[in-house]
């Protein structure tokens, strides 16, 4: 065989391999009717906030703005107003949607507003912008009517912040035990009371009409320097959404997510035949590659959505689970992980 005819050979063997790649990435299961899935055990509640949208023939919008507004409400330490501070002792809070036609709103280090996401949305309906931030995304959400809530910490918020203090460190630990037995996200700038820090309530859905939407809220890293952002209020980095491909949200390092604009390159795997699991497999292994040793002291994640209602999710390490509902079912999943 000569050179020619061998580098021709070995053409048709790499795409013959990327098919089959593509071919085993799309054969998992369609599910029926409308889908929801979402991070961490606390989608679980999520979804059924969702659910109550899409179970009566709502739209995926609607829904993905009502389902994580559950986790909004709730007092945890990551998401909403009763989440952990910033390092100078005060909540900043993150969040962006987008629908299947490409229209999106996201606000960024917004005070004293109990609801992002929905201030996220009204970004989207009535500005001709994408993204407000700071004081003037505060100021379009009063005239919105959306109240000032008082500037206070949760008890939770203010005993972590407390212990933070004593040591005043800011980088990402883990505690294998805890991810393995606990189900909790595994990686926080600190550890509080055994209990480690969630980043991110991220949601993407489909409705019986076939149409996608993605919703994601978050206070950031606890005890973060004050004015970080991470990638959950960045479309393309913590959110995207193609109505004629999928939906894919992120969860975990933002900073690392940011790098490879990390839910459109996941979506950008799946409009090239990839199902959403090895879409977002092959985008953490482009994170891993990256990061280099560094990738053990980091997590992230990423869930996707296809156009079809197939739905995958994988992460760097073990640990991360996505809630899943549908008519038929109601689960909480481990997603596979590129270190077991």
């Amino acid at each position: 065989m000569n050179r020619k005819s061998f580098l021709k050979v070995g053409a048709l063997t790499g795409v013959a391999t990327a098919m089959l790649g593509r071919t085993a990435a799309q054969s998992a299961t369609k599910l029926s009717g409308p889908v929801v899935v979402s991070t961490w055990d606390a989608g679980l509640r999520a979804n059924k906030g969702a659910w109550e949208v899409l179970g009566a023939g709502g739209n995926a919008l609607d829904a993905v703005e009502k389902g994580v507004m559950v986790t909004e409400n709730e007092i945890n330490c990551c998401v909403g107003l009763g989440a952990n501070p910033d390092r100078d002792g005060f909540v900043t809070l993150d969040a962006c949607i987008m629908d299947h036609r490409f229209n999106c709103g996201s606000v960024a280090f917004l005070e004293r507003i109990k609801h992002p996401i929905a201030v996220a949305r009204r970004v989207m309906e009535k500005t001709p912008h994408v993204m407000l931030v700071g004081d003037g995304a505060q100021q379009f959400a009063v005239s919105e009517g959306f109240p000032l809530e008082p500037r206070e910490l949760s008890p939770d918020a203010k005993k972590a912040y407390k212990k933070w203090l004593e040591n005043s460190k800011y980088e990402p630990q883990i505690n294998r035990e805890n991810i393995e037995n606990k189900g909790h996200g595994p990686f926080a700038p600190a550890q509080i009371d055994g209990e480690w820090n969630h980043d991110t309530i991220g949601m993407v859905g489909i409705d019986a009409n076939g149409h996608l939407a993605g919703s994601c809220t978050t206070s950031g890293m606890g005890f973060k320097m004050r004015g970080r952002l991470g990638d959950s209020p960045i479309i393309g980095a913590g959110l995207y959404v193609d109505g004629e491909v999928g939906a894919c949200t992120a969860t975990g390092q933002g900073e690392d997510v940011i790098r490879v604009a990390g839910s459109h390159s996941v979506v950008e795997m799946m409009r090239q035949g990839f199902g959403p699991e090895m879409a977002c497999q092959k985008v953490i292994e482009r994170i891993v590659k990256i990061k280099g040793d560094d990738v053990k002291k980091i997590q992230v994640a990423f869930i996707a959505i296809n156009k079809n209602g197939v739905v995958g999710a994988f992460a760097i390490h073990k640990g991360f689970s996505y809630a899943l509902k549908t008519n038929t079912s109601e689960v909480l999943v481990k997603a596979k992980s590129w270190f077991n």
